[in-house]
């Protein structure tokens, strides 16, 4: 397939959402999923095509771009709407492409009774759009404009049901907290105009070697803010607050923000920019440490949640930390094979648990589930392998994308960020099989309406179940370690990261830093590698272990070790009390600044001189009314003396 059909990746989307969102309460539901589905699963032939080309391409000529117009011509800033395509962003489009489609399917079961199902496909077709345009562009303001554009589509499907207040409430958060993120994005893009006089990422990663000194202060200052961006984005600390109240929105949608698109935005936003972090090795270990620290903190909150959406929406921002360790540590591909295998994973945990909502008619806290492996078994046996690969258990994808992060945290960063990720390991087995067992195992504890109610899902919901969990199953196998040719992921993404030897190896001097070890990378060991690979397994398999004793086993212990640690309890389950202390010290006081400001400025002073100005004039005008008699009489009178003013006046000249 020619590379030149590029451009219908992204716009098809794109129209699927305009012809839905202008028929929308008007077209067929039949003809809306045609349009939503139809135009994501053509825009994934045609990623798939150009993937394909892009294959059989020699590994140093992987790279096509497709510029469509001229944007901004002005002075010295010049900005083209142009799609790049190399290894990176195409296996960013293909996962875009290939869980969305998924997605949209599982859809058209999901929200098969909703009302506004026109606009919901709208919506969805549109965050896919900007999603692509993010991952495809070819310079930062194009990336700037599909990152806000998912941020939009955030706000719109996180509070889809508007009439809902807390939906409303938690799709504002998302698009205010964003908007902090943004703001240090903009600065990172405003410092890169200034020192290349371009935004186009060629010219940018060509020239950043020769201009910015290795640990300089404007390199570290260009990556840092680029990296609030990303923290806002994705979900890291201290802008994760967004992410677990995105729950409000329709389960479909959870699936898509947390799998294939916007969190994810962050990472490959820094893969994309590897050059600029391997000059600013300081900002490597800021996101080294934020990473560890993110994946082990979300982890310990997800371990006491009820709400089964909840436990995974703190699991992503937990598994995100572990991709921004691997970035930390320079282990750019190893993030990125971690981004695509969780998207596969993570989207079906998600499915899943909106196939069990589905099955109990809305129902979400997980002590109201139980035993329903007897009752929903394709659910059931998907849910296992999904939770079998976030778990890292050999042979499911998520054990090798996530010991492959965990050796290089050793290799490159040392002993403190790699425990940092055992212990979110051991954590992450944990809460998930805390989270399957109490759902799938155990006595039922459903409601008389949801027991009513039970059954399994459509074939428009487990097929799509079906197809995720066999990528999640095998995903793993593209990058197998220790293999003669079994990286192939990373022979892929070589001619994508080989500009980082131009910079002297700075990559992994951060995270080394962040660790106290001056070298940036250890000798390669196979034995050291094996043993910390079994170590890993190890931990994942008691996580497991200590949640089968936990809920199968004796289900009262949980009961009594929260009441034994009443205080450590609380402390989790009300999320370290981070949403109270940011609504106290900053959100109230913006408030309350506001109204004053409102108040003693807006109103008194700027509505005050605008009125003041306003009533005089209206003063005026009464006075001014007296001679408005409608006697031509005094008219004529008022006429006289005025003449004889006049004439007095230039006689006395």
């Amino acid at each position: 397939m020619s590379l030149q059909l590029l451009w219908l990746v992204p716009i098809l989307p794109l129209l699927g959402a305009l012809l839905n969102g202008l028929g929308a309460g008007r077209l067929p539901r039949k003809v809306v999923s045609a349009i939503g589905v139809g135009s994501v699963g053509a825009a994934l032939v045609i990623a798939l095509g150009c993937f394909a080309t892009l294959l059989g391409m020699p590994g140093e000529e992987r790279f096509f771009a497709q510029t469509l117009f001229s944007w901004i011509d002005s002075g010295d800033l010049s900005v083209a709407v142009r799609l790049g395509l190399d290894p990176l962003s195409a296996v960013m489009m293909l996962v875009v492409t290939g869980v969305g489609f998924l997605i949209h399917v599982y859809s058209t079961g999901y929200m098969n009774h909703e009302k506004d199902y026109g606009r919901y496909f709208s919506y969805l077709n549109l965050f896919t759009f900007c999603m692509l345009m993010l991952v495809l562009a070819d310079n930062f303001l194009v990336m700037f404009f599909g990152w806000e554009g998912v941020g939009l589509c955030s706000y719109l499907l996180i509070g889809f049901w508007y009439t809902k207040p807390s939906a409303a409430e938690a799709g504002k958060k998302a698009f205010i907290v964003n908007r902090i993120g943004d703001w240090g994005f903009l600065i990172g893009i405003f410092l890169l105009f200034v020192t290349f006089g371009s935004l186009d990422f060629g010219r940018v990663f060509t020239e950043a070697p020769s201009i910015l000194p290795l640990g300089g202060g404007m390199a570290t200052a260009i990556a840092l803010f680029l990296f609030v961006g990303a923290t806002g984005k994705s979900a890291q600390i201290p802008l994760y607050t967004w992410l677990p109240d995105a729950m409000e929105g329709p389960t479909p949608v959870s699936a898509l923000i947390h799998a294939a698109t916007m969190v994810t935005a962050g990472v490959y936003m820094i893969a994309r920019c590897h050059v600029l972090y391997a000059l600013a090795p300081t900002a490597l270990l800021v996101v080294a440490v934020v990473g560890a620290a993110t994946a082990v903190y979300a982890a310990t909150i997800g371990l006491v949640q009820k709400d089964i959406k909840r436990v995974l929406a703190y699991s992503t921002v937990s598994q995100l930390g572990y991709m921004f360790l691997a970035m930390g540590v320079s282990a750019f591909a190893a993030g990125i094979f971690h981004l695509m295998t969780h998207a596969f994973f993570k989207a079906l945990l998600f499915l899943g648990a909106g196939s069990v909502i589905h099955a109990l008619s809305g129902e979400q806290d997980m002590d109201r589930m139980g035993g329903l492996k007897k009752h929903l078994p394709r659910t059931h046996a998907t849910m296992l392998i999904a939770t079998l690969a976030i778990a890292g258990i050999f042979p499911f994808a998520g054990f090798f994308s996530k010991d492959e992060i965990l050796w290089k945290a050793f290799s490159n960063g040392g002993p403190i960020l790699w425990a940092a990720g055992v212990i979110g390991a051991f954590l992450t087995a944990f809460y998930m099989f805390r989270l399957y067992f109490m759902t799938f195992h155990g006595s039922e504890r459903l409601t008389p309406e949801a027991k009513g109610h039970l059954h399994e899902s459509p074939n428009s919901m487990t097929i799509p179940l079906m197809l995720l969990a066999v990528l999640s199953l095998i995903g793993g196998l593209i990058q197998v370690p220790l293999l003669q040719g079994g990286q192939r992921l990373d022979a892929f993404l070589e001619p994508v990261f080989a500009d980082l030897a131009r910079v002297g190896g700075a990559a992994a001097h951060g995270a080394a830093a962040a660790a106290g070890h001056g070298a940036a990378h250890a000798a390669h060991d196979p034995g050291q590698e094996i043993a910390l690979m079994l170590v890993s397994l190890a931990i994942a398999l008691a996580g497991i272990y200590v949640a089968h004793r936990f809920y199968v086993k004796d289900p009262q212990a949980p009961h009594r070790l929260a009441a034994r640690a009443r205080g450590w309890y609380d402390l989790l389950w009300n999320k370290y009390w981070v949403d109270e202390i940011y609504d106290a010290r900053i959100v109230q006081p913006i408030v309350r600044l506001s109204n004053r400001l409102w108040k003693d400025v807006d109103a008194a002073v700027v509505d005050g001189a605008v009125n003041g100005i306003g009533r005089k004039i209206e003063q005026g005008a009464g006075w001014l009314r007296l001679a408005q008699t409608g006697y031509v009489q005094l008219y004529a009178l008022i006429l006289t003396v005025g003449l004889v003013v006049v004439f007095g006046y230039l006689a006395l000249r």
